[in-house]
């Protein structure tokens, strides 16, 4: 089980890596990528455990997208 968690984690992240050289992202996107780092890091920090950190990484990711459409 654990072998296959890490084989899909690994081909999520390689797509999203050949994805994301594609285009130059927009202010939007930016402002995404920003946030869902910052919340989970700080969900992780106030709340612990993967649900606080899953929690703050999307409330960041909503955040970080609505101050990058303004930007």
């Amino acid at each position: 089980m654990k072998l296959r968690t890490l084989a899909l984690s690994a081909a999520t992240a390689l797509t999203l890596i050949m994805t994301g050289c594609s285009t130059n992202p927009t202010s939007a996107q930016v402002g995404t990528g920003v946030g869902a780092v910052a919340g989970g890091v700080v969900g992780n920090a106030v709340f612990g455990g993967t649900l606080g950190t899953v929690g703050g990484a999307a409330a960041g990711a909503l955040i970080g997208n609505e101050v990058g459409k303004r930007h």
